[in-house]
Parts: C-alpha cells; structure tokens; sequence
C-alpha cells in the first residue's frame, strides 16, 4: 500500500501556482512526476501524492525542480486569475485529467504548418499599470521558495538530529503549538533551531518574538520583530497580516518599556495595513492617551 502524501504548502498570483512538496529522499532517478492540465501526480515509492487542481493549467508550460527533499512545482494557469483553494471543489473528477485527444486510441495527425494569432490578455488588477503589485507580488513568492531552500544542514552540529527536527516548517509548527500550551521557553528552543538551520523565514522571528513577549523579553521581542519586517519585503497583500503583527509585537514591547511614542508609532504603522481593526485603534487610542496624560504632568 502508497504512502499518501498531504503535507504540502503552496502560494499564488494571479498567473502561476507555486507548489512545494516535501518528500524525504526525493531523487530525479526515482521519482515519478505526471503533470496534466488538471491533474498532478508524484509517485516516490512508497509516497505517493496526487491533486486534482482547481482550474486547468498549461502543462506543458508547468515545470518541477527535484532536490533537497523537495519537489517545487511552477504551474502557470490557463486564465490569469486568484484560485479560491487549490484542489477541485467536490472531490475527484476521472474525466477531465485528461484532454480528448489523449482519450482517443489513436496517435495524432501531424500539427500542420502555418500562421498564428497572437492576442494579449487583458489585465485583472483594477489599479494602473504603474500602481500594480504584479511585480513585488512575483518578487515575494521568488524570496519565499529561495528561502525554503536556504536550509543549513549539513553543520556538525546537525548530524544527531531526526529527520523532521532538520525541517524549519516542522519545527515551527511545534513551536506554535508549545506556545499554544503556554510552553513558551520551549517554543523559543524550537524557534530557535528552525532559525539556525534556515534564517531567511520571517515567520520564525515573528513567532518568537511573542514567545519573548510572554516572557518579558522586551528588547528580543523588538529585536526579532524588526528582523520580521527587514524579510517581510517587499510589501504586499500576501504578508500584509505579517507586516502588521509584527509592527503590533514591537509597539506593545516598546508601550511595556515605557516608550510610548515609539510604540504610537508602530500601532500607527499596523493601522495603515488594516484600518479596520478595532483593537488596534483602540490600543492606539490608550497609548495615545498616556502619552497626552504625560506631556501634561511634565507641564503642572
């Protein structure tokens, strides 16, 4: 019996699927990778893993990079548009994985020879050409799968370790859920091995430093909250919620060493990526409050 894969994470533009697949040991020699237009299928005995996507692709555009217990997929969609999940909603659907021209018991005629027409599709974003996003959105998601691959493992120091203890997301998630238990010196230990063997996810530094904050680490916290920002560029819708979480950690950590206009300014600075959230403004109200409350005692 297959292994079945389901642990996989994956990003989006409005033209292109980034998929990375985490497979143990995966090899180009051994690993069988079938792509179609609405199906994907790995098979690296004994794992197996299969999708059945949400939308067609071009696959014969789509490309696979195998490596470092990795196999990243680039899918470029047939119509430029944000999928709303990544697989077919209802579950498997056998007809359409493959085109009606593979389902025929015949081999194709030859494409015969000739002009083609070439029309450009027309733009989804509603902003202007020179306010859109497309280009910091493309340069994002590259320096997200450079930093999946960015993993140090090969340290002496590393050696003793298990396979899954040499995998950031792995350790990340057990640092989330040990801070989910109030273990917070542990899930710093967790955050701080993932960070040692890959230093270039901006998530670790921003989980850790609510980690310090529970912990009244205040100058770590602010630390690692700024190192948070420095990686969360460029600056766009996908690590918005980042961005702004990570302005709100700093702004609590510099209120809680009584540097209160600094942390004004950080609230200010979340308030600008999402003006509707209530509890920042009125967090941001008390700390205006104590800051007007100061200046009038400094004036009696």
């Amino acid at each position: 019996m297959p292994v079945r894969v389901s642990e996989f994470s994956w990003q989006q533009t409005p033209a292109t699927i980034f998929l990375s697949l985490p497979l143990r040991g995966v090899c180009v020699r051994d690993a069988d990778v079938f792509c179609g237009e609405s199906y994907l299928k790995v098979n690296f005995p004994p794992f197996l893993f299969e999708l059945f996507l949400y939308a067609p692709i071009d696959d014969g555009k789509s490309k696979a990079k195998i490596g470092n217990d990795t196999i990243l997929f680039t899918l470029y969609k047939k119509e430029p548009v944000l999928w709303d999940s990544l697989s077919m909603p209802g579950g498997r659907n056998w007809e359409n994985i493959f085109p009606e021209k593979l389902k025929e018991d015949r081999v194709p005629a030859p494409r015969s020879a000739g002009s083609i027409q070439i029309s450009f599709t027309p733009r989804v974003f509603p902003t202007a050409l020179r306010e859109s996003q497309v280009a910091e959105e493309e340069e994002w998601l590259h320096k997200q799968a450079e930093a999946r691959r960015a993993v140090s493992t090969d340290l002496p120091e590393f050696f003793d370790l298990k396979e899954e203890e040499k995998n950031p997301d792995w350790l990340k998630d057990k640092g989330n859920k040990l801070f989910a238990t109030e273990n917070y010196l542990a899930a710093v230990d967790a955050y701080n091995l993932a960070i040692r063997l890959n230093c270039k996810i901006p998530l670790l530094y921003l989980n850790r430093a609510a980690c310090h904050l529970k912990l009244k680490n205040l100058h770590k916290a602010i630390e690692d909250s700024s190192k948070a920002l420095e990686l969360l560029t460029p600056p766009v819708a996908d690590n918005a919620n980042a961005r702004m979480k990570a302005h709100v950690r700093r702004g609590t950590a510099f209120c809680q060493l009584e540097l209160y206009v600094e942390g004004l300014q950080d609230y200010e600075a979340a308030l600008k990526i999402d003006p509707a959230n209530t509890v920042v403004q009125n967090d941001a109200e008390k700390i205006r409050n104590i800051i007007q409350g100061t200046a009038l005692k400094s004036c009696e």
